[in-house]
């Protein structure tokens, strides 16, 4: 399978995906006209390398700034990957922030308490 890259532009994050690896990056801002049109492919990727692969894999999320359409859909990734915990998968999430931003470090923890098996680290720095 193929890694997965996408460069960022100044609406959308940049998107790293090294099946090698395991080490699956997104970072930047994320306010897309389209969500699901952004997201979709990114979301089938992430299916396809799950069905493909038992090695552990570690999400990065770095987003500075992203909007409620981003959010929802970040959401339905967390929840499809705790899915995936429940399945037996080795998959773990880290949420990068910088500590002046109270609204990533605050949505951080917000995602965290949704999810039960998922496990899920607010990093700040």
């Amino acid at each position: 399978m193929n890694n997965l890259i996408i460069e960022k532009t100044h609406s959308t994050p940049g998107i790293v995906f090294d099946t090698e690896t395991g080490v699956l990056e997104i970072k930047g801002e994320s306010f897309p006209e389209n969500v699901p049109k952004f997201y979709g492919p990114v979301i089938e990727w992430i299916k396809d390398f799950l069905n493909s692969t038992d090695k552990e894999i570690v999400f990065n999320f770095e987003i500075s700034y992203f909007n409620s359409s981003s959010s929802k859909i970040l959401m339905n990734i967390f929840d499809y990957l705790e899915q995936q915990v429940s399945e037996g998968k080795n998959i773990s999430v880290i949420w990068r922030c910088d500590h002046e931003n109270e609204s990533a470090v605050e949505c951080g923890y917000e995602f965290k308490e949704d999810l039960d098996l998922l496990p899920f680290v607010v990093e700040i720095y």
